[in-house]
């Protein structure tokens, strides 16, 4: 057993560690989904992509029940979606999405993370200048016959831009006609892996390979505390 042993474990854990992670996420964008628009799917597009994304990372469905059955409870405490923008080492700009119950906790983390990382907390709409809002959907390759075809007429629906990455295809679209775009896949009935809003850089910065890994540390770290969601920056 031993180091073979010690290794596999290891392995093992950090995959729990990642699932574990995916299933806290999904399980506040479901409460969030639901105290704005209520617990039925159908009424309410937020909590159907909530759903869709539960399903990409293979979270049990008694989960995702449970999820939506706390999120209902009037007596339930509700998360507050908030972004924090900072800089990390080397003038490399972040942008940290969080969901908390409890905002006082969430920016002390950020600022320290930061701060200890040779990074700076800065203030809301400092770093917006050097990102755009976009949309990102993920539907199976297997879906289109054409893609050329697919394209021309994604255009008419607010397509930004569209890439495939082994059997999926990702589709880009700005925030404006991210709501457009998911509407249009439902009409057709094209299934939807999942489907989320980033932060993309306008422009990136080159670091050296030594100076990417801290930043990459920091991002890291970052992104293991439970209220953050994501983590966007504009490294090269």
């Amino acid at each position: 057993m031993g180091r073979i042993y010690e290794t596999r474990k290891y392995v093992m854990f950090a995959r729990f560690a990642r699932m574990s992670k995916a299933f806290n996420r999904i399980g506040r964008e479901i409460n969030v989904a639901v105290k704005m628009g209520g617990p039925d799917p159908k009424g309410n597009p937020r909590l159907r992509i909530a759903i869709q994304n539960a399903k990409s990372v293979n979270m049990p469905k008694d989960r995702v029940e449970a999820a939506i059955k706390r999120a209902s409870d009037k007596d339930t405490t509700g998360y507050e979606e908030i972004v924090y923008e900072g800089y990390a080492p080397h003038g490399i700009g972040i942008v940290v999405e969080c969901t908390t119950d409890n905002p006082t906790r969430t920016v002390a983390n950020v600022r320290h993370y930061l701060t200890k990382g040779g990074g700076s907390l800065g203030s809301s709409g400092s770093l917006m200048f050097m990102f755009e809002r976009k949309g990102l959907i993920r539907i199976p390759a297997s879906a289109v016959p054409d893609i050329d075809e697919f394209e021309l007429e994604l255009i008419d629906h607010g397509l930004d831009d569209l890439s495939q990455h082994e059997q999926e295809l990702l589709i880009y679209t700005s925030f404006q006609d991210y709501g457009k775009m998911l509407k249009y896949f439902e009409e057709k009935g094209i299934e939807v892996k999942s489907s989320e809003l980033q932060y993309l850089p306008a422009t990136t910065k080159e670091l050296s390979e030594e100076q990417a890994k801290e930043v990459r540390e920091l991002i890291d770290r970052i992104e293991e505390d439970d209220d953050v969601q994501s983590v966007f920056h504009n490294m090269g």
